[in-house]
């Protein structure tokens, strides 16, 4: 609940001001490798350091949205008290937007970085809908109730969205942020068009929120729906990352993985892959034509109406093939062997009676980052048929080659069968017993999936 304590309106005043300071600093210095990692980790050490005072706002999308989420589902929820939250977050953003041009003297507005306010908008749009969707699944939702990863996974949304689409919207997704560039800088254009987008964004993320929370048994729909747009914002990431020329895509999309993982693994067990649903169906621990169909169609859909998104905001596509002078014979073995450490720690860490209760999504988002910085000059470091099919199909409708996404998705899908077996040889008790029995096993087992078909 927002209320407008002295206490909480100092929370929210010192993380919003730390967060826009940080923001402010790290562009004037051209931080540009680390900058998007240090922003996010500024937010990341406030939502932990001042969630349990606040709620760790600092953003009044966020508080937009928790605030109909509250609403929704019957809780206290004061207008006023969000109010109050929203106009001291602005606050704070404009008096840190005073400090760094005192420290640097200089400033500079919110405003599209090489390319149009509408394409500029969409990003933030998205990203924007990813913090506040993330906030809401890790901090509000039933499924998530006592978790330690919260402040993680929302800090690390910046760290995806950053890194993905900075390059085309300067990344505010807050309009705290927008706003106290802006007023340093002397100026209210962009930013105000920016608050405007990215409260519309929290909207919609408020919604899909509910949408997901409606039952405590989900649905196949829903889980299908969370597939979707898990894999989606997987793909989307991917592709702006690796378009916008970022020295940390494997970060970014490592990041995203992550997040989606832990704002939807309540809902569908957050798989965003088929090899990885394929690694499941061999150990049992996913079964059903029909779920496992919805499933691997929801996560190829997603993964392709992302390619569509990135190429409409980026105009170009990423080939899939080798990069020279490796041959494909390399990028397959690349693939396989990383798609390998890929399923192998889903199967070690979230499909046993004992998983990895708060660091699951950690370790399963970092086998990206592995796999990107070891194999990305290699294979691209896929690791994912529906990323595979993704980046081929849009890069075909860009006029480039289609063809390589069979041999990559082979190469992935032998990939994961190697990784069932090797779970099988080392852990022969969780294969006897099939399933596991600790409530967090479900997250990516979905173990009600084959009954409700």
């Amino acid at each position: 609940m927002a209320d407008s304590s002295i206490k909480n309106l100092a929370s929210e005043f010192v993380g919003t001001f730390l967060l826009v300071l940080t923001v402010g600093c790290n562009v004037l210095s051209k931080n540009e490798a680390f900058g998007v990692l240090s922003i996010a980790s500024v937010l990341m050490v406030c939502v932990y350091a001042l969630g349990s005072v606040s709620g760790g706002h600092f953003n009044p999308a966020v508080t937009v949205a928790v605030f109909i989420e509250n609403k929704v589902h019957g809780k206290e929820s004061s207008p006023a008290g969000s109010g109050a939250y929203i106009v001291t977050q602005l606050v704070a953003g404009v008096a840190a937007g005073q400090t760094y041009k005192f420290l640097f003297g200089a400033a500079f507005p919110v405003m599209p970085a090489g390319a149009t306010l509408g394409t500029a908008c969409a990003v933030e749009m998205l990203y924007t809908f990813m913090l506040c969707f993330v906030v809401l699944r890790c901090a509000c939702s039933k499924s998530s109730e006592g978790n330690e990863y919260y402040g993680l996974a929302i800090g690390w949304v910046i760290v995806a969205g950053g890194y993905a689409g900075g390059w085309k919207s300067g990344g505010a997704f807050n309009p705290a942020v927008a706003v106290g560039l802006d007023a340093a800088a002397g100026t209210m254009k962009t930013g105000g068009i920016y608050f405007a987008v990215e409260l519309v964004a929290a909207m919609i993320a408020a919604g899909a929120h509910i949408f997901f929370e409606r039952e405590e048994e989900k649905s196949l729909l829903q889980k299908a729906l969370s597939e979707f747009l898990g894999t989606f914002f997987l793909v989307l990431t991917v592709g702006l990352s690796v378009l916008g020329g970022s020295k940390a895509a494997a970060l970014a999309i490592g990041a995203s993985l992550m997040c989606m993982i832990y704002a939807l693994g309540g809902v569908s067990g957050g798989h965003f892959n088929p090899a990885v649903t394929l690694a499941l169906v061999i150990t049992k621990k996913f079964e059903g034509a029909g779920p496992i169909a919805a499933y691997m169609g929801a996560q190829f859909v997603g993964g392709l109406t992302a390619a569509g998104a990135y190429v409409l905001l980026a105009g170009k596509a990423v080939p899939l093939q080798p990069t020279p002078p490796h041959l494909i014979s390399h990028a397959i073995l690349a693939e396989v062997i990383y798609t390998f450490v890929l399923c192998s720690v889903v199967l070690h860490v979230a499909a046993i009676s004992t998983p990895a209760k708060h660091i699951y999504g950690l370790a399963i988002g970092s086998c990206i980052i592995v796999g990107g910085f070891s194999v990305g000059g290699v294979s691209g470091a896929s690791l994912n048929p529906a990323v595979s099919l993704a980046l081929d199909a849009s890069n075909a409708a860009k006029g480039g080659a289609f063809g390589n996404s069979g041999l990559y998705s082979v190469a992935e899908f032998v990939a994961a069968a190697f990784a069932a077996g090797f779970f099988m040889l080392t852990r022969p008790s969780e294969i006897s017993k099939g399933e596991g029995t600790g409530e967090e096993a479900k997250l990516l087992t979905a173990e009600s999936a084959g009954a409700e078909a």
